[in-house]
């Protein structure tokens, strides 16, 4: 489905009823909104099948963020975090979702942070999944020495640095990332676009958004894989820490890398479902 909001056309899928019945009357679920990593290599697509597990408490909504997957692209100098920040609020007024449980998920982390500094209110919660609010080189590099050694943290350095990498030292960059990533097959089904890589670096590599997180007002969930090179326990903890008193809260996830739900689905959907039940009941 696409809808026309803030000067651009959002691609969006749902898993699940919004209203179920109950007794003699029928019951609003809590919508989840799902906001995928990148920029540009990156959609919706390897959320699935993995985040319908959170259907049996919730709708699901699946969003291809502007200039990505079926989304509609502009000119890659106009994309920004904050924009797509608001294309979020923007989205769920369109369609009337009321206190959205909003997922991000690496990138998408940095877009729903922004969206919930920019928009405070609006958000019923936030998971903050595997993500950062400081881009800070040297801890990403050192995640990276930790779980693979010196040769892949130094393709780390020059690939996140802006520094060129061959394709197998990308893909061993990107096979660090936690004990089981996407697949070969999971990632081919993904609507690139390429031609966004070169601004999404920049911005990665400018990314501050600590100051912001003060004005952030809603329930917010950092959880962290303690193998995850990229997005370490360190950058979560770094979140919470930024947020006012009492809303925030930092999950360790053991054994589990960038893609925890891959890596310990045992331990993250009971934790992922029992904090949207609890922040929306």
């Amino acid at each position: 489905m696409q809808i026309e909001v803030n000067g651009t056309r959002l691609w969006f899928d749902v898993d699940g009823p919004g209203v179920v019945p109950h007794g003699s009357r029928t019951r609003e679920r809590p919508t989840v909104i799902l906001v995928h990593g990148g920029p540009g290599g990156f959609d919706h697509s390897y959320f699935k099948p993995h985040f319908a597990r959170l259907t049996g408490e919730s709708q699901v909504v699946y969003l291809d963020v502007r200039n990505h997957g079926r989304s509609a692209r502009h000119d890659p100098a106009d994309w920004s975090f904050e924009v797509c920040a608001d294309d979020v609020r923007a989205f769920c007024d369109a369609l009337g979702i009321v206190r959205p449980v909003v997922l991000g998920h690496s990138m998408g982390g940095f877009i729903v942070m922004l969206y919930g500094a920019r928009h405070p209110g609006h958000a019923g919660a936030m998971v903050l999944q595997s993500t950062m609010a400081r881009f800070d080189l040297g801890r990403l590099v050192e995640g990276f020495r930790a779980v693979a050694g010196d040769e892949v943290a130094e393709f780390a350095r020059r690939d996140y640095g802006g520094d060129p990498v061959t394709e197998e030292q990308s893909a061993a960059v990107f096979a660090a990332f936690g004990p089981a990533v996407p697949t070969t097959q999971q990632r081919a089904r993904t609507i690139r676009n390429p031609g966004l890589g070169t601004r999404g670096a920049e911005l990665l590599r400018r990314l501050d958004v600590v100051d912001q997180l003060a004005r952030i007002s809603c329930p917010t969930l950092a959880c962290a894989g303690d193998r995850d090179p990229v997005t370490s326990v360190a950058a979560a903890r770094e979140i919470v820490d930024a947020l006012p008193p009492g809303i925030g809260r930092l999950q360790v996830i053991e054994g589990a890398g960038h893609f925890p739900w891959l890596d310990r689905p045992d331990r993250y959907w009971p934790l992922i479902s029992a904090f949207i039940t609890r922040v929306r009941t």
